[in-house]
């Protein structure tokens, strides 16, 4: 069975949002059809403890490799969060776990049901709220069922509205509603708070780690931001040079307190395989202390020039 197509103007509508260059424009439906080297599981071909599995992907734009020989396991209900330098692969991933970039070499195997998140909510501005919920959905619009998945979201009150007198945060939850009503057994996040302020933000990470505990589906999120990796993921990965280049396993109780020494070593050894603080790989060395005595006690102001 082939997942629908959104009408013309949904496609015409989507495509405003900006892409990467080299990638095609995205309707706002779920996924993309399967193509060459991706196959979708489902029933007795789906791996027990194997969401998602690929082996020797490859992505070229011409003659720039930006996914090259990648490999990834994705078990049942696990949540991944994936970081990385822009340009490093991470969204070009994400889509081809999608479907919506099919010109790869390689084998990649996910789930038949599967939808995305984007940064931008791509709402249609010419519907109702509770219609953006189900397009794309087979069958008659189910006011009932959209109702049902805003209100998971908080936002059965705004089923009747139009998306432009929604807020940012809002929009961004009606996005994450209309990802679940299509009862995905992999959700992709391709950095869908990276719009938002500071505290919707972080109301909007809360809201989806409840929603991944209540629905169980296994979660990849790209995101830039390290805490947000922790805060909320089984698993960080850090992409580099096409491939992925370090994983780390969170393993700490949830609810997870940002505040704590062990979450904090965490993100400061993930930054520093970033290249960000002083314990960053490939970071200088510190200068030698002040006239080349090495074994001058640091904590002793040296006297002021006169």
């Amino acid at each position: 069975m082939t997942e629908p197509t959104a009408p013309a103007r949904s496609q015409k509508a989507a495509s405003r949002a900006p892409e990467s260059p080299g990638t095609p424009a995205t309707t706002p439906g779920p996924v993309g059809p399967p193509g060459p080297g991706l196959t979708e599981a489902t029933g007795n071909d789906q791996s027990p403890d194997t969401s998602v599995r690929v082996r020797g992907l490859v992505r070229a734009f011409g003659a720039r490799r930006v996914i090259d020989g990648l490999d990834l396991d994705i078990r049942p209900g696990e949540f991944v969060a994936l970081l990385g330098h822009s340009g490093c692969g991470k969204s070009t991933l994400l889509r081809v776990l999608a479907g919506l970039d099919r010109d790869i070499e390689g084998t990649v195997t996910v789930p038949r049901r599967r939808a995305v998140a984007f940064q931008a909510p791509r709402l249609l501005p010419w519907k109702r709220v509770w219609r953006n919920v189900v397009l794309g959905l087979p069958g008659r619009a189910d006011r009932a069922l959209a109702e049902r998945y805003l209100a998971e979201v908080g936002l059965s009150a705004r089923a009747s509205v139009w998306p432009k007198t929604l807020s940012g945060g809002e929009a961004q939850r009606v996005s994450l509603a209309r990802a679940l009503v299509r009862r995905p057994d992999l959700l992709l996040l391709d950095e869908p708070f990276g719009a938002l302020d500071a505290l919707t933000r972080a109301n909007a990470q809360r809201l989806v780690g409840e929603l991944w505990t209540r629905h169980n589906c296994g979660v990849l999120l790209v995101t830039h931001d390290v805490e947000e990796a922790v805060l909320l993921a089984d698993r960080v990965l850090v992409m580099r040079d096409g491939g992925i280049a370090h994983e780390a396993v969170v393993g700490l109780p949830r609810p997870r307190d940002i505040g704590s020494p062990e979450f904090v070593a965490l993100r400061t050894s993930l930054l520093a395989r970033l290249g960000v603080g002083d314990d960053a790989e490939g970071a200088a060395p510190a200068p030698a202390p002040r006239g080349g005595a090495a074994e001058e006690d640091p904590r002793v102001p040296e006297p002021a020039d006169a």
